[in-house]
């Protein structure tokens, strides 16, 4: 405790330089809670930076990695590592990472002037497990903020129900055949065993149901692991007009809509097919429409073509204005996640900030977000009949205006930049008394 407060105290004196490693400065959940991590920093009395693979803007705050096509083959690389371990079958190729190549960033500028180094998601060829080990060992202090399982197993993103990484991973069911006990999640997860040997980082997980799963890690054993949500401007996504909204992105003013997010509606993980199912429940709602954000029209109406007769559908396509995005929230009713695995999602987050209730399976870190029946609806897991349920009680029954308000209260005082800037602050100067007391 001395030395904690000693390095408050130092801390204090001078302006806290942090630098946030992500692939992707925009593109991705982990790239979007990360950006709005750095401007709560910089809002909140600290000078942080982010450097990423993928610089999409001229942000001065964003660093891209030098420019050089290796770090596109990089990403080239691992995938046909990947590719050929999974006996030339695409089905798992985006689902397993291996870090077996990336950038060595020690040698940048803003690497060496940061006092703390916040890893969030680095994958796809940003940095390798060895990069990661020559991290630790330049002695700075590593915060890894874990968007998803895989820093505390071998090679999956998504558990699903696997606990070997409790013990030691091997038969992979993401591999040829389930793997074996020898495997390539074997392999992995001893090279992440020995790049840890001897080090510490401090991981934060965005939901306690992460941070309660990264703890049964046998990987991560003797870290220290706590969990921190995501933030949020809250001056950017906030209640509007929905007749304006609507207006804006010519939505009918007469119906009750829907909204459903997705990137590609053949990821079974995010729970289409229960949307559906729930969805030919509610035919007797009159004037029922679905706003389809992201992904593909063709492949939304091809899979929604058994809602038609009853179900108005609007696809909106991918949208990366944040205001245009802003309105989508404002102009609906109700925003349905399906999703069978999710950590703490910036979806719901972002509705709830705007007075939108929200319905979601009982997963992951989704009934922390959603207080059930207070500010939203918490369906029972893989249940599309209690996903109506849950759609019908907010459209039909319930005091609205009042989840509305809930929700904005819970986004206010659980994810707003102050709030989860402090919490990281708290955890930065944890970090470096942790690493001081380890040398």
């Amino acid at each position: 405790m001395v030395l904690y407060s000693l390095i408050r105290t130092f801390a204090s004196k001078k302006k806290m330089r942090v630098l946030i490693v992500n692939t992707s400065e925009r593109t991705g959940g982990a790239a979007v809670a990360a950006n709005r991590l750095m401007k709560a920093l910089n809002n909140n009395g600290v000078k942080a930076k982010m450097l990423v693979r993928d610089k999409e803007t001229d942000t001065l705050t964003v660093v891209g990695l030098p420019k050089s096509p290796i770090n596109r083959w990089r990403f080239l690389w691992e995938r046909l590592v990947i590719f050929c371990r999974l006996h030339f079958q695409r089905q798992h190729l985006f689902e397993v990472d291996l870090a077996n190549t990336g950038a060595d960033i020690t040698s940048l500028r803003e690497f060496q002037e940061a006092d703390i180094i916040h890893l969030h998601w680095i994958n796809q060829g940003m940095l390798s497990l060895g990069g990661i080990r020559k991290i630790l060992r330049s002695g700075k202090p590593v915060v890894w903020t874990m968007h998803d399982i895989w820093p505390a197993t071998a090679i999956c993103h998504v558990t699903m129900g696997c606990k070997h990484f409790t013990t030691q991973c091997c038969n992979c069911r993401l591999l040829p055949n389930g793997g074996s006990a020898h495997d390539l999640s074997t392999s992995i997860w001893q090279k992440k065993f020995r790049m840890l040997e001897d080090e510490n980082i401090y991981y934060v997980a965005c939901s306690r149901w992460l941070e309660s799963e990264a703890k049964k890690s046998a990987l991560l054993k003797g870290q220290k692991i706590t969990s921190v949500p995501n933030p949020i401007d809250t001056h950017i996504y906030n209640r509007r007009n929905k007749q304006e909204a609507r207006e804006r992105l010519g939505l009918p003013l007469d119906k009750k809509l829907i909204l459903f997010a997705s990137q590609r509606v053949t990821n079974e993980n995010k729970g289409m097919g229960y949307l559906i199912e729930a969805c030919q429940q509610l035919k007797d709602i009159p004037n029922l429409g679905m706003v389809i954000l992201g992904g593909h029209a063709e492949e939304f109406n091809s899979h929604l073509s058994p809602l038609a007769s009853h179900l108005s559908i609007f696809p909106l396509g991918y949208v990366n204005d944040e205001h245009r995005i802003v309105d989508v929230y404002n102009a609906v009713d109700v925003f349905v996640l399906p999703s069978l695995s999710e950590n703490l999602p910036n979806t719901i987050m972002e509705a709830m900030a705007c007075g939108v209730p929200c319905v979601g399976f009982k997963v992951g870190g989704i009934p922390e977000e959603i207080d059930h029946k207070r500010n939203g609806y918490v369906a029972n897991y893989r249940d599309a009949e209690d996903l109506a349920k849950g759609i019908r009680w907010i459209l039909t029954e319930a005091d609205y205006d009042a989840l509305s308000h809930h929700a904005i209260h819970k986004v206010a005082q659980n994810y707003s930049q102050q709030s989860v800037a402090m919490k990281y602050l708290d955890v930065y100067h944890q970090a470096m008394a942790f690493k001081h007391y380890r040398l």
